[in-house]
């Protein structure tokens, strides 16, 4: 019989529980997805890739902080659909693609928003 460690097992429970937390670990400057359950306003926002150069690179830079200066965590590109959680300058916090990974990108090539 094999034994494991119950920090072991309290550690792939958290992850399995909460993705977007493990997630946002590999942010440098991370930043909160959670709504209150009795919340009066919207906690978040939606907004769509568009503008960019189709003989450009084709893609969006998504960053782990609000700055080009920040690692290249991930893309996205023209039509795709984000939400938005706030920012800071020109930089919008979002969440993207299929698994609802969190990241920064510039709000140059982020419009229809939705508040």
């Amino acid at each position: 019989m094999r034994f494991v460690s119950r920090a072991a097992v309290v550690g792939a429970l958290a992850l399995l529980v909460s993705p977007t937390s493990a997630m946002a670990q590999m942010l440098d400057v991370p930043f909160s997805t959670y709504c209150p359950p009795d919340a009066q306003a919207a906690c978040f926002g939606a907004a769509r890739v568009m503008g960019l150069d189709p003989n450009g690179d084709g893609f969006l830079a998504v960053r782990s902080g609000p700055g080009s200066n920040y690692s290249k965590i991930g893309e996205v590109y023209n039509g795709d659909r984000v939400e938005t959680f706030g920012g800071q300058g020109n930089w919008y916090a979002i969440s993207f693609g299929p698994n609802n990974r969190l990241g920064w990108a510039h709000g140059n090539w982020l419009g229809d928003h939705i508040p």
